[in-house]
């Protein structure tokens, strides 16, 4: 039955959000645009919020039904692991989909997602630290950057927790710094993307066809 699941998982991870509705709605292909990238930052980028907010919610929660899958695996012990298990996959699946040529994203919502279903008390602090880091810096990447860092650190701060989370956690921060890596070059020429001062809806929207 993990097996399944963690099938399962994967393909959800691979329904590519962003492409589908560039495509169905706005004839492109999001990943030909902005950062080239089949995420919900490139999404906003390229097709503005009204695209940009569908996307966002949905790889969100591509993650977190992925990681409440494991309701269904009948067990009663070791279900953080299978929790961590299907987080994974469905991570694998949106940067590597299935459904999109192996041409996804970065991860980072639906990451989010399956984090919020693994530990959602810890999630709150780390929304926290990416919202004050895009206040300040408004830089999406380092926000998400630092957040994602910031989660081992508050499992540890939290105490009383499993070997196996932290060393998700770990991996989770190590793994995000891997797939920013252009961004981190960027940031440190001082040529990263910043959102403007106060204005939500920021990115340049492309008309339909």
């Amino acid at each position: 039955m993990a097996v399944i699941l963690l099938i399962l998982a994967y393909l959800l991870g691979s329904i590519p959000t962003s492409v589908w509705v560039g495509r169905i709605f706005y004839r492109i292909d999001v990943r030909e645009h902005g950062s080239g990238n089949a995420g919900a930052t490139n999404t906003f980028r390229v097709l503005g919020p009204k695209a940009g907010i569908p996307v966002l919610l949905i790889d969100i929660l591509k993650g977190y039904i992925a990681v409440s899958l494991s309701s269904f695996s009948g067990l009663v012990y070791d279900l953080t692991e299978l929790k961590i298990g299907l987080a994974i996959m469905a991570l694998m699946g949106h940067i590597f989909p299935l459904f999109a040529q192996f041409r996804g994203g970065k991860g980072v919502a639906t990451l989010l997602g399956g984090v919020m279903g693994i530990s959602p008390e810890i999630v709150f602090f780390s929304l926290l630290i990416f919202l004050a880091v895009l206040f300040i810096s408004r830089m999406v990447s380092l926000a998400s950057m630092l957040s994602g860092i910031s989660y081992p650190f508050i499992i540890l701060i939290k105490g009383n927790y499993e070997p196996v989370l932290l060393l998700f956690a770990i991996t989770v921060a190590l793994l995000l710094l891997v797939t920013h890596k252009k961004n981190i070059k960027r940031i440190l020429q001082g040529q990263e993307n910043k959102i403007p001062k106060f204005n939500i809806p920021y990115f340049t929207k492309i008309k339909k066809g």
